[in-house]
């Protein structure tokens, strides 16, 4: 038996994709890249965005046209907001939060689904039935985790009970061990949740409060992959920087968590980068730019969201914090580690947004000079308490904003790109080009690097190369070695 993931929306529903993956081989099925051929069907959705939603809507139509001909499963899970929720009960078989995912199999089962993990019981005379550990009170069976949580070490036997204090739900799906979808490149949660409730945001209700991950768990995790060859690895929350807010005093700061992570770089005799994503302009500290500046593993590359460049804008977000607090935090960035590459997120044409608040906007990119900026034109969320209010800028004024915010970022990419012409640097190879005959690659400040080679067997590893032409958002480089021996 098969199944097929459709994963959607941001880097955390990527890195749940990958627990997801884990519990459900767990029981015997075998991924297929091809739907047609799978018997279970599933997507992680993304409620953040009604462009995600549509394309749920229209997934889901087709599957169930194929019932007609075919026993199928089906299943959501992900970002999903109450509203959207109700509706998906009446399309999917199975609906559940990532807390429920360890229970996953013991829902395949009532539903009637007989999984190939029980058939092999089964054969060997065994009871047909999924896995089982005791709870406390002995109050039935739940999926046993024992096959596919790691191994820990310094943590004490009640860590694994399910009546913890601090959400016990959350801390059970951050024990599966992810089927990881690379074998150099990945993400690691560090918390989940977000207390921020930005006005324009369905997270909080999706994800529910922040809550942190054990420092621990994550360390133990790093020091995993790093030790299986990983080269890149990304932590993952939806405010990073406010990881251990929750358990002050119980807990170090997102701070102390990168200098651990630094402090074991610069030891283990391993090269990797650590990459985060996303801080809150609210509680980014100089420290976290400090710790960044120490240690070489800790990827000279910071994205931090602006969201808008007017300050009456970012109160209508609720963002709690302004463009002045904003312009600290870089100048800190510039100044202490000048070679870093700054990334952010802008929405254009919230509720309310002036031409001439627009323009404080064009503003703050110029001044700011950003690598990179994912640009989203304003689409209310349903929860989100910006859906309440009336979203008064017409379409087409959003997408023209869109496209003059997109092309004042393109000539400050591409100004920077420029400066790297002729430089010696240190990329990741990281896959092929779309475009027969080029390698894709990335450098340190994640600026994307194509070149020529058909040689695939470098994908994965880092490589020294030079950089031989800029465009808006990339650069073309040659390996250092193909121009030594060209110079021959």
């Amino acid at each position: 038996m098969k199944y097929h993931l459709i994963t959607l929306g941001c880097q955390m529903n990527k890195s749940d994709s990958e627990r997801v993956k884990t519990v459900i081989e767990g029981i015997g099925f075998r991924w297929t890249e091809n739907e047609e051929e799978a018997n279970l069907l599933g997507v992680l959705a993304c409620s953040v965005r009604q462009k995600s939603i549509n394309k749920v809507y229209s997934q889901i139509a087709k599957w169930n046209k194929r019932k007609d001909r075919e026993s199928l499963i089906t299943f959501v899970s992900g970002c999903v907001l109450p509203a959207d929720r109700e509706k998906f009960l009446k399309l999917f078989d199975l609906i559940f939060t990532m807390n429920e995912l360890p229970q996953f199999p013991e829902m395949i089962q009532q539903y009637g689904i007989v999984t190939p993990a029980s058939v092999r019981k089964s054969s060997l005379g065994q009871e047909s039935h999924v896995p089982t550990i005791n709870k406390k009170n002995n109050e039935g069976p739940i999926f046993d985790l024992s096959a596919i949580v790691r191994q820990k070490t310094k943590i004490s036997a009640a860590d694994i009970q399910l009546n913890l204090p601090e959400n016990p739900d959350i801390k059970e799906f951050w024990d599966i061990i992810p089927e990881y979808d690379s074998s150099f490149e990945a993400f690691v949660p560090i918390q989940n949740g977000c207390d921020k409730f930005c006005t324009f945001c369905a997270v909080p209700y999706t994800r529910g409060r922040e809550v942190s991950r054990p420092s621990e768990e994550i360390l133990s995790e790093v020091k995993r992959l790093v030790e299986n060859g990983y080269k890149t690895i990304t932590l993952l929350g939806q405010n990073v920087n406010s990881y251990g807010f929750d358990k002050k005093g119980n807990e170090i700061s997102f701070s102390e968590l990168l200098k651990k992570i630094g402090e074991y770089g610069d030891t283990c005799g391993k090269e990797f980068w650590t990459y985060f994503t996303s801080p809150h302009p609210r509680d980014m500290g100089v420290d976290v730019i400090e710790v960044i500046a120490k240690h070489k593993c800790l990827a000279k590359q910071i994205h931090i969201p602006i969201q808008s460049g007017d300050d009456k804008v970012l109160m209508r977000m609720n963002r709690k914090h302004n463009v002045d607090t904003y312009r600290h935090i870089i100048e800190s960035i510039r100044e202490k580690l000048p070679e870093a590459t700054i990334f952010t997120d802008i929405i254009v044409g919230f509720t309310g947004e002036t031409e001439e608040q627009f323009q404080n906007t064009i503003k703050a990119m110029n001044e700011f000079r950003y690598n990179m900026a994912y640009i989203a034109i304003y689409s209310p969320r349903p929860g989100a308490t910006s859906s309440r209010w009336e979203d008064d800028i017409p379409q087409p004024e959003k997408k023209e904003r869109l496209h003059r915010l997109t092309a004042e970022l393109e000539v400050h990419a591409r100004n920077y790109n420029n400066t790297l012409v002729d430089k010696t640097l240190k990329v990741l190879i990281a896959g092929t080009e779309k475009r027969s005959g080029y390698l894709s690659a990335y450098t340190e400040g994640k600026i994307p690097v194509r070149i020529y080679s058909y040689d695939k067997s470098r994908i994965g590893e880092f490589a020294t190369v030079k950089i031989i032409s800029a465009g808006d958002f990339s650069v073309a480089a040659d390996f250092v070695e193909v121009m030594q021996e060209s110079e021959v």
